[in-house]
């Protein structure tokens, strides 16, 4: 099983990126997968999440309105487009895959992890 995670970069504030978690050895469509994000010495924090079948999302308070996940009728990969971006969104991104429904936003109900991707906004 693997998770591939691509897409991190370097870019200004306001700009944006696209992160993409394609996943094998594993059903995707089956799995919930969300994005977390953390900064050195910081916690592993829940960023965006999307049901197995992509028809629920949720997002935490600080991306909603600029931040979609998604993923298309074949569900893999999952995508977070990040609009928007400033500063405070700097951070190793790693996204996450979960046997079910999906949206838990508790990193330790995660079975399979990506391998990270750095994302630096400048200002």
């Amino acid at each position: 099983v693997q998770l591939q995670a691509s897409g991190g970069g370097l870019v200004q504030t306001g700009g944006s990126l696209r992160l993409s978690c394609r996943a094998s050895g594993l059903t995707f469509g089956t799995y919930g997968v969300s994005w977390f994000r953390q900064t050195p010495g910081g916690e592993r924090l829940f960023v965006a999440g999307i049901s197995r079948a992509g028809g629920s999302t949720k997002y935490e308070d600080s991306v909603a309105g600029r931040f979609t996940i998604s993923r298309d009728i074949t569900l893999n990969p999952v995508v977070l487009q990040m609009n928007m971006l400033n500063p405070e969104d700097t951070a190793v991104y790693y996204c996450a895959a979960v046997k079910g429904f999906g949206l838990n936003s508790q990193w330790d109900d995660y079975e399979y992890w990506g391998q990270g991707t750095q994302v630096t906004v400048s200002s």
